[in-house]
């Protein structure tokens, strides 16, 4: 048995963390734009998935160039919104989920030092109803992100 050591084990420069609520009809966005990532893995790029952002999640952040989350939104410009992020601690930072901003600065309290560069994709969504399926315009959007950051954030 091999053991390796953790520290040595570079992660990949670049991670997308799509999250929401898969069973929540549009909230699954964040998810799904990750599978359609990993149906063609790229070797400088990694790939990660949940319900909610919590605390412990700073620890993939750890060595990345650029990060980039993930969320639908019912509230944003369509097809999609992209911004960058600034650590900011909200009151969020008390909860058992936590923002995107709050994680960075989770992140920066941790480690002493900035966080990476980070980004918020959100991708405008419409039907959040429990048991719903992807609506139609949330598809449409999905596809619009999808192809937009693949090629303007080089995500190759």
């Amino acid at each position: 048995m091999v053991l390796l050591d953790a520290h040595l084990i570079k992660p990949a420069p670049i991670l997308l963390f799509g999250y929401g609520n898969p069973g929540r009809g549009d909230d699954a966005l964040g998810y799904l734009f990750i599978e359609a990532m990993n149906a063609k893995p790229l070797p400088h790029v990694e790939c990660l998935t949940d319900m909610q952002l919590q605390v412990e999640h700073i620890t993939d952040l750890v060595g990345r160039e650029k990060i980039i989350f993930i969320d639908a939104d019912v509230s944003c410009a369509e097809p999609y919104v992209f911004e960058p992020l600034t650590a900011q601690q909200d009151c969020s930072y008390t909860s058992h989920a936590m923002t995107p901003a709050a994680l960075l600065h989770a992140y920066q309290e941790v480690y002493q030092c900035e966080a990476p560069p980070a980004y918020l994709l959100r991708i405008r969504g419409y039907a959040f109803e429990l048991g719903a399926g992807l609506s139609e315009g949330a598809m449409k959007n999905l596809g619009e992100a999808f192809n937009q950051v693949k090629e303007v954030y080089r995500i190759q």
